[in-house]
This record gives C-alpha cells, structure tokens and sequence, in this order.
C-alpha cells in the first residue's frame, strides 16, 4: 500500500503534466489531496521537492534499465530495440514523469537544483549516438545515415508519444514499440 507521502507525488505528479509546474500551486496539490496548504510541509519542503524527487527516482531507474541493455552481450541493433521498448514501457509506467521532463526540463535545468537533468539529457543522447553508431560499424544499419539526424528522429518520436498515449488504452506498450521498430526498421513502404 503506498504510503501518504506517495499518494502526495502521485496527485502532484498528475498535475505538473497536466497544468505545467509553474502553473500548478501547493494549493492546487493540496486540494487535490483534500487536505490544507500546508500539512504539504509536512512531507516537502516545496513544490520544487516533489518534482525533483519526482524526476530523480523515474531517471533513476530508467538509466538503471539503459545501463543494463547497454552492458548486455547483444548486438547494437537489439540494444536499439531494448531501449525503445524500455523507454514506451517508461511512458507507460511513469506518464506522468515523462510528461513533466517532456514540458518543463527546459525551465528546471535553469536553476541548480536540476542540473542534472541536462547531465541525463547528455547522456541520453551519448547512448543513443554509440548505439547508432555501432549498428552502423557492424553493418546493421545503412551507412550512408546521419547518426545525429537519426538519434533525433528516434528520441522525438518515441517521447512524444506520451502526449497521445494512454496506459491502459488499446495498444499495450510492447505493441506500440512492435510498430514504431517496424517503422524504423522497414520503413513504411509496402
């Protein structure tokens, strides 16, 4: 059972990718929660803690899982394939954390206390290019890519999807994935 603190991120998270974080009050979290303003201190120190260890524990784990594909003895193709599905099962699992990096990581990074969202962010794009560029050296991909051109194609697709995704919806998280690799494996041509 999650405890009260949890529920608390839960209910703050939601909002922060609904309104935005600079839209989004403690009042609004705590009437959300049905509980006053500040029984918020209770459990953060602001609104800023909430997101912070919002995006901390959600990056955490998720480089937890790119670390582990990347240390795998499988090709760099699979590796590729791996990274995809881990990061629609992350949009899947924590919506509402990819949503609020999606919309606000720019605006965070500015102050000190989230400097190490552009420190992930540079490494996302550094695991993203070596995979690339590995498939492209063992002839799993085209050489004539621009590894730079295709890591961005890659990366905004696949994030965006959070904005039309919905955890529970139609399509499961593996079967979005299925088709985006489809896609960006055969193409779209019959």
């Amino acid at each position: 059972m999650p405890s009260r603190r949890d529920e608390l991120l839960r209910i703050a998270g939601r909002l922060f990718a609904e309104r935005g974080f600079g839209n989004t009050t403690v009042r609004d979290i705590a009437d959300a929660a049905g509980i006053l303003s500040g029984s918020l201190y209770h459990h953060f120190d602001s609104k800023e803690a909430m997101v912070d260890e919002l995006l901390e524990r959600f990056q955490s784990e998720l480089f937890a899982t790119y670390d582990a594909i990347v240390a795998s003895g499988s090709s760099p193709r699979h590796k590729i394939e791996a990274v995809v599905r881990a990061s629609f099962d992350a949009i899947d699992q924590h919506a509402s954390e990819v949503a609020i990096f999606q919309n606000d990581a720019a605006y965070l990074s500015t102050f000190e206390r989230f400097a190490y969202l552009e420190e992930r962010s540079a490494r996302f794009r550094s695991l993203w290019l070596d995979l690339l560029t590995q498939a492209v050296a063992e002839g799993e991909l085209r050489s004539d890519l621009d590894v730079e051109l295709v890591y961005r194609f890659i990366r905004d697709t696949v994030w965006v999807a959070v904005r039309w995704y919905h955890p529970g919806g139609a399509l499961t998280p593996d079967q979005v994935a299925e088709q985006y690799l489809a896609i960006l494996f055969e193409g779209i041509s019959a």
